[in-house]
């Protein structure tokens, strides 16, 4: 998915972006969302945003190389790239791609925790370590992300070997929907999990993109 300004110009090199101060931010696509409603609101439109597909977190050894690519393909024509990744499942691989690269990421160990704040999911983690999470996305998208993936759809029998360590589902709530909590209290329930929301809002990811789309200080 990408999401391109109007106010682009073509030069002999290719397309070329007006002005200065532009920023490519290369995402999960799990966070488009979140991401244009972010930038919708705040009015960032020296952001763009480029998504990667979210089924690379069923292969996560995937997501540096991918990274790799676009920041490769697109940084000649933006000021700025941030990747809007946490960790992720990468092992620490995807942090080191970035640095190799010269470019920013978000903090933490992936978007759980920065929904909820990575300071608060630190501090909750060892009384929830038998919590199953879903954000927004992941609840729009169960069946495709969880229960197909795990053959929960043709072998249901797999849930308790699956799931049987863990005792809630924990809903972190990205925005008041009535339609996706009764969805997510769904899930809980073919899960055989307690349920139960939790508002988080946009978290880090919401400080982190307003630092990123901050003008430099003045010399």
């Amino acid at each position: 998915m990408a999401v391109t300004p109007d106010d682009r110009t073509l030069t002999e090199n290719g397309w070329k972006d007006q002005g200065a101060g532009r920023i490519l931010l290369v995402a999960c696509g799990a966070l488009a969302h979140e991401i244009l409603a972010l930038k919708r609101v705040n009015g960032w439109n020296h952001i763009d945003l480029q998504c990667l597909p979210a089924n690379l977190h069923l292969w996560p050894d995937r997501i540096p190389a991918a990274v790799e690519a676009v920041v490769a393909e697109r940084r000649g024509d933006y000021d700025d790239v941030f990747v809007v990744y946490a960790d992720c499942g990468t092992g620490g691989q995807l942090q080191a791609k970035c640095a190799e690269l010269g470019v920013g990421m978000v903090e933490g160990p992936h978007c759980y925790a920065f929904f909820e704040g990575n300071a608060a999911f630190a501090a909750k983690a060892e009384e929830e370590f038998t919590a199953f999470y879903l954000t927004d996305f992941l609840v729009r998208q169960f069946d495709a992300f969880v229960w197909r993936p795990m053959g929960l759809d043709r072998h249901p029998e797999l849930r308790d070997m699956y799931f049987g360590n863990y005792t809630k589902l924990v809903y972190q709530a990205q925005t008041d929907d009535p339609g996706l909590d009764a969805k997510a209290e769904d899930c809980a329930r073919r899960l055989g999990l307690a349920y139960e929301r939790r508002f988080t809002g946009y978290g880090d990811l919401a400080t982190t993109l307003a630092s990123v789309a901050a003008p430099p200080p003045t010399p």
